[in-house]
């Protein structure tokens, strides 16, 4: 019943008993007006300086791994909660291991993560859980409901706290063996990785030319500057560098959707990747004609060798749809002038169509090292110079 129900049958009842002189009645009234008073009190400022706060030990992970995790509620004022509700927001991908504290929820891949608790003045009250990473994928929780009422039950009262916090399942790292790959030399560069190649895209300087300069590298300014012909000098780059190209794709036309099982296969061989070239040294970059959730622009991570670069690329895989924004063969040669000159080449298909092997014969004259990872049912063509490891994936 509404409060201003309430108030009324309060006034009604007090009228009857001063009328009818019925002291009890008056009694009644006057009592039930106080405990109404203190309920509707009660329950308007019960979860003022509620706080509730979620802290993890770890925010990333492999599937099949765990971290511990706490829930922290906290009523920072002097009037008592006397019962708590928490209904947390959670992805499943990443739930807690609670039984008897997780409920449906009616959002897909969603779940409820229920807690209880009867709170004093200035109580703070932490509980331990466990997490279990179980879907890759960028994993938001929030928000929190929280919901109490008076000390009698009549009234309850809730709020919603957004409180965002993400959880990152990293894409499962499969053995380099189970790939049709060589442990000790899986790109076959491991015996020239210290030779040198000139960037073009990176010039450093210029000097007098010489009989084995080749005539585009002639610098026309320089050369009408000091009335002697000058080359130019380009930036020298080693091929200790990995780009990876990954196609999203799992059919040849867009309209045919997509096949969830395969997209993922495609993200575990470019984990694959990625984790075993940093561990071997290499300063791996990674591209994509896919999208990261919740973004409509394709991405570009440029090769590297800091400390986070292997958590940035296996967090870029772990945020990865399945909407492809650009056919895979004209993605690939518009990106290739970003590509450095000497870099170790890795494409990974599921699909091995007429256009990406024209495409790969075409970068095959701008890049001496070019493997092509793929998973098509049928076994892509020859290339020459290029390796090609076929790891077919049915689902």
């Amino acid at each position: 019943m509404r409060p201003i129900y309430w108030l009324v049958v309060i006034i009604i009842l007090l009228v009857a008993g001063a009328i009818l002189h019925l002291p009890w009645l008056s009694y009644f009234a006057s009592a039930a007006g106080v405990i109404f008073a203190i309920s509707y009190f009660w329950r308007k400022f019960s979860l003022n300086k509620v706080q509730y706060q979620r802290k993890f030990v770890y925010h990333r992970g492999f599937p099949g791994e765990t971290t511990p995790a706490k829930i922290t509620v906290e009523n920072r004022k002097l009037l008592p909660v006397s019962w708590l509700t928490t209904r947390d927001s959670w992805s499943a991908g990443a739930p807690p291991l609670a039984e008897g504290q997780i409920a449906p929820s009616h959002l897909p891949d969603r779940i409820q993560f229920i807690n209880s608790y009867s709170l004093r003045w200035n109580q703070r009250v932490t509980r331990a859980t466990t997490i279990q990473f179980k879907k890759r994928g960028i994993h938001t929780l929030g928000p929190v409901v929280l919901e109490s009422g008076d000390l009698f039950g009549f009234e309850e009262s809730s709020k919603t706290v957004e409180l965002p916090n993400t959880l990152t399942v990293y894409p499962e790292i499969i053995p380099l063996s189970e790939l049709g790959l060589d442990a000790d030399d899986p790109f076959g560069d491991r015996k020239a990785r210290r030779r040198l190649f000139e960037d073009p895209n990176r010039m450093m300087g210029v000097r007098q030319y010489g009989p084995e300069d080749e005539f585009r590298r002639i610098h026309w300014p320089a050369t009408a500057r000091t009335g002697t012909l000058q080359v130019k000098i380009y930036q020298p780059v080693t091929s200790q560098v990995m780009q990876v190209c990954l196609n999203m794709a799992t059919g040849l036309h867009s309209w045919e959707g997509v096949v969830p099982e395969t997209v993922e296969q495609l993200i575990k061989v470019a984990a694959t990747i990625v984790y075993h070239g940093v561990e071997a040294g290499y300063a791996v970059g990674l591209i994509s004609n896919g999208s990261l959730a919740q973004s409509d622009q394709t991405f570009q991570l440029k090769p590297g060798r800091s400390r986070d670069q292997l958590g940035n690329l296996l967090t870029m895989l772990a945020g990865l749809s399945s909407f492809t924004l650009a056919p895979f063969d004209s993605f690939l040669l518009r990106s290739l002038p970003k590509i450095p000159m000497g870099a170790t080449m890795v494409i990974i298909s599921a699909i091995t169509t007429p256009e990406l092997v024209e495409t790969i014969h075409h970068i095959r004259r701008y890049r001496q090292h070019t493997t092509l990872i793929s998973l098509d049912a049928t076994p892509p063509p020859p290339i020459q110079g290029v390796k090609i490891v076929h790891h077919p994936f049915i689902p």
